[in-house]
């Protein structure tokens, strides 16, 4: 495990949440939010082998802490996009990302997580997994970014704004199409022409970037 030890989930947390993140100034966010957001390795290659664990459910002791579900989570949901991307298998953790966070949104662990980040990170599987079920969870991601960008702090709220609008940019790809047509090539499906319309349009909602950062007026 390259020094990791296999049941400490806090590595995981620690890398995909610096230290000092809660009292980080508005520039640092946006810098995460690039990083998050925006294709960057936030995990270190270090961690692929945690990631392949949480895969075969080895790590699923992890979920008896909050922040330790949110950790298995991120091997599960992030950490295939990041050490799998450009493959079929960068969605494999999908379905257990979204049954493992399911299960904490109703067992209270959703709410007992202190920070927008980590909330915001919780509930991504219920926007990624494709499935029968995909439109009515969609209605749900929404509901709970908007209420993520309603209790950001001031500074993060055009981060958080973002991403509730992404949100509702994936709801209506989804109410539209039932999956991610962009995943399409990818997974070997065939694109309805209505897909390939979309497609062709370049405008799709996963590629659209956070905004920069702003500057806030101080006091003398």
């Amino acid at each position: 495990m390259t020094g990791l030890a296999k049941q400490d989930w806090r590595p995981v947390i620690e890398a995909w949440f610096p230290s000092g993140l809660a009292e980080a100034g508005a520039e640092t966010h946006h810098w995460m939010f690039g990083q998050w957001f925006g294709g960057g390795q936030v995990l270190p290659a270090a961690f692929a082998p945690l990631a392949e664990a949480a895969l075969r459910g080895q790590l699923d002791e992890w979920a008896a802490a909050p922040l330790g579900r949110l950790a298995l989570i991120l091997l599960l949901d992030q950490a295939p996009r990041q050490f799998r991307a450009g493959t079929p298998e960068a969605y494999a953790g999908d379905a257990d990302a979204l049954r493992i966070a399911e299960d904490g949104l109703r067992n209270g662990q959703y709410d007992a997580l202190a920070h927008p980040w980590e909330r915001t990170f919780f509930f991504l599987p219920l926007a990624h997994a494709e499935g029968p079920d995909h439109r009515e969870r969609m209605i749900r991601v929404v509901a709970m970014a908007e209420a993520v960008a309603w209790s950001a702090p001031e500074p993060l709220l055009p981060l958080y704004r973002f991403s509730a609008e992404q949100a509702r940019g994936h709801q209506a790809v989804i109410a539209r199409f039932g999956r991610y047509p962009h995943r399409n090539a990818l997974l070997g499906r065939a694109s309805t022409p209505e897909e390939r319309g979309y497609l062709a349009t370049g405008d799709l909602v996963h590629l659209r970037r956070p905004p920069q950062p702003v500057a806030y007026p101080t006091t003398a």
